[in-house]
């Protein structure tokens, strides 16, 4: 059986992949990457992108100049771990990791139409054209301009996939010419094809495809729009045969599925196999009225049953891919992967009674207490299982009556949830955040933020702060498990809130991170002081009471010193503000918020043109915080803030850098920055000075350290060493 497990944002809408934004492009496309972790997303016309699918962040994106179209998907070579795309129909282009600049990448120029690029681990490279021809990716380089026959003229290509027969490739292909389907089946390395024709179909035509290979045989599964699943069977034959005859044979096809969810049809749009046994289904079910209700399924071919079933309740795009027993959709204006589990198929399991000792009541579809909130399961149309659901209906009357109240399960507090008091919304969550941390219990959590959120959207005078809070604290959720949680957060103000966050979710999308750096900032001094937030990361370095910090010191610990270095000594501190050091620009409050978003993970890439937008005042303060927190971090020995969780020397010279690069047009034109860029300037050269000292006399340094371990010394004594 197959059975569908947790959920998570892969990307987001907008650059970059988080937040709020007009959606991705539903013509996008993904292929596997150059590892089991690792998937390749190609938004068409623009940009391809490797993401690592673990940690849920872009590796590396590629994208053509202006002018310039992506006519097919991005792929990767898993012989030789190069990229190849196809730009403009004909113009090849071969890169590598380390290649940053698309336009520079190998270039070659072909003489046919390219319709796609298959790549398979043990197989090669394949290169199918628009007419039908088909070449290795090897035998193409060698002549890039060899002609291409043109075997469809009249035909249009409507799906391809690749396919491992033992040790050779196969490429299967369908084209259709006005209400007729071909099949194409070719194994380029021995230059055999062959055509057959798809059996019509009374009032319904194919909608996609899918394939598998299994014994010589081709398995084609094809999806109608009458919302049924055929299977076409097809012999790799061995003996070439000729073309009048290959135009001849008709396909014949037999139904194997009849999709079909609580009795309502399923209206197909994507379809994928799993194994020999079983396929999943991404459709919807009209509803009068009303959008359509969209779903993901899995079905048991074997035994021609429904195994279980997903709401997608903000709609998809209808594309559905899947990878290493993950899912990959648009849900709503986010790529979510969805994870599985497949187990050996049975009669049992394929009917929901495969006996499982840790629930034994549970639902024969289904456990409550694993699944998210939109998750369905269609029961059988059998008389146990109504007779399943009736002893269920009795038990919940008899507990109602008697006064009973048991724990309640995930589906029933999902429930309560959408319009219970804030008191009871409190007191049911508690109880379930009292439960070991275990798998299920933590899927639970996100399907109960996510509940509460969704909720907060509706009724804006509904916000549990304190609730969420105390979730987020602990429990180690991410920001994939509920992504709207930090958005709501941003529209409430609730900066204790996006304090947590930042300190505990590994994934925040970099247009948050600077959502939160922006509302931080512009917060005002006097607002904060009624804010309560954590202040461990730097209460220990700012003072409390007046924010003055005196920082001059006799003792030259870290090459900080106003006598070493002569154009130390003529820096003025501007009037506006400090900002050479000496106290902090910012409040303590303020200054612990900032802390958080340093401390949050990023790509540059991705955050550098969101720091591009953010208000020349609001970046001046930034960076004033930034070389305060430098200068104090230069007074120590060991370069490191005292306190919990506070900024290392190393995010601190990032962040400013960072900052520099996005700002720096803007603060060299403003006149206030000018004193913040002199100061920064001549404490750096300052400082390389020195270093440059110390590298100077490390080497004596070294001699007399090895001086030191030759020579035992027996009894106390007074040396004086002199360096030249």
């Amino acid at each position: 059986m197959a059975e569908l497990c947790e959920s998570f944002t892969l990307r987001g809408p907008g650059p970059g992949g988080g937040g709020s934004g007009s959606g991705l492009d539903p013509g996008l496309c993904l292929e596997p990457g150059p590892g089991s972790d690792l998937v390749l997303l190609t938004e068409r016309g623009r940009a391809a992108t490797l993401f690592k699918i673990s940690d849920q962040k872009p590796l590396g994106c590629w994208s053509v100049k202006h002018g310039q179209i992506l006519t097919c998907p991005v792929v990767c070579n898993f012989e030789t771990h190069e990229y190849i795309a196809v730009h403009d129909d004909k113009v090849l282009r071969i890169w590598k990791n380390e290649d940053l600049n698309l336009d520079k990448a190998f270039k070659a120029t072909l003489s046919a139409d390219v319709y796609r690029i298959h790549s398979l681990p043990q197989g090669g490279t394949l290169v199918l054209f628009r007419g039908g021809g088909v070449r290795t990716l090897d035998v193409l380089l060698e002549a890039p301009q060899q002609e291409i026959e043109n075997l469809i003229s009249a035909e249009t290509i409507r799906w391809s996939g690749a396919f491992m027969e033992g040790q050779e490739p196969v490429l299967i292909f369908i084209t259709q010419k006005d209400k007729d389907f071909f099949v194409y089946v070719q194994k380029p390395k021995l230059n055999s094809l062959h055509k057959y024709k798809l059996e019509q179909q009374k009032l319904a035509r194919p909608l996609c495809f899918t394939a598998h290979i299994t014994n010589q045989t081709v398995t084609l599964l094809c999806l109608y729009t009458n919302h049924c699943v055929y299977q076409v069977l097809i012999p790799l034959q061995q003996d070439t045969v000729e073309e009048e005859e290959k135009e001849e044979e008709i396909l014949s096809k037999s139904l194997l599925l009849k999709l079909s969810v609580s009795g309502a049809a399923l209206k197909g749009t994507s379809l994928v196999v799993l194994d020999k046994d079983h396929i999943a289904v991404l459709g919807n079910i009209p509803d009068p009225g009303r959008k359509p209700k969209e779903f993901l399924t899995i079905w048991n071919t074997k035994f021609q049953t429904l195994q279980t079933c997903k709401d997608l309740p903000r709609g998809t795009s209808g594309q559905l891919w899947c990878y290493e027993e993950k899912f990959f959709l648009i849900h709503g204006k986010v790529l979510t992967v969805i994870m599985y589990k497949r187990e050996t198929s049975s009669l049992a399991a394929a009917v929901g009674k495969l006996k499982d000792s840790q629930s034994l009541d549970m639902s024969p579809f289904v456990n409550w207490n694993a699944l998210e909130e939109e998750e369905l399961v269609a029961p059988l149309e059998s008389q146990e299982s109504v007779a399943l659901k009736a002893e269920s209906r009795m038990n919940l009357r008899s507990n109602r009556s008697t006064g009973q109240s048991g724990p309640l399960s995930v589906e029933q507090l999902l429930m309560r949830l959408k319009d219970t008091p804030n008191y009871v919304v409190e007191i049911e969550v508690k109880k379930l955040i009292a439960r070991a941390p275990t798998v299920d219990v933590q899927a639970a959590i996100g399907c109960v933020v996510t509940t509460l959120i969704d909720r907060c959207k509706k009724n804006p005078k509904f916000y549990p702060q304190s609730l969420l809070q105390e979730i987020v604290e602990t429990r180690d959720l991410s920001y994939s498990l509920c992504p709207d949680l930090m958005a709501v957060a941003l529209e409430q103000k609730d900066l204790q809130l996006l304090q947590v966050c930042l300190e505990r979710f590994p994934d925040i999308p970099e247009e948050i991170t600077y959502a939160c750096l922006k509302a931080f900032l512009s917060t005002s001094e006097d607002h904060l002081k009624s804010v309560e937030v954590n202040l461990d990361s730097a209460i220990c370095y700012i003072d409390v009471e007046c924010n003055d910090m005196e920082v001059k010191t006799e003792i030259v610990e870290n090459g900080f010193s106003e006598e070493m270095d002569q154009d130390m000594c003529d820096t003025k501190m501007p009037e506006e503000g400090q900002s050479d050091g000496e106290s902090c620009p910012v409040g303590l409050q303020k200054a612990a918020l900032l802390n958080a978003v340093l401390h949050s993970a990023y790509t540059e890439t991705f955050l550098l043109p969101h720091l591009k937008n953010l208000p020349a005042q609001q970046a001046i303060l930034f960076l004033r915080y930034l070389y305060y927190l430098y200068v104090k971090c230069s007074e120590k020995v060991n370069t490191t803030l005292p306190g919990i969780r506070s900024p290392t020397i190393n995010q601190i010279m990032d962040w400013m850098c960072l900052l520099l690069d996005a700002q720096f047009t803007v603060m060299v034109m403003l006149p206030e920055a000018k004193g913040l860029l002199s100061s920064l300037h001549k404490f750096v050269r300052a400082q390389v000075r020195f270093y440059s000292e110390l590298n100077k006399i490390e080497g004596s340094l070294r001699e007399l350290q090895r001086l030191n371990h030759l020579r035992e010394s027996q009894t106390y004594s007074i040396e004086v060493l002199e360096i030249i």
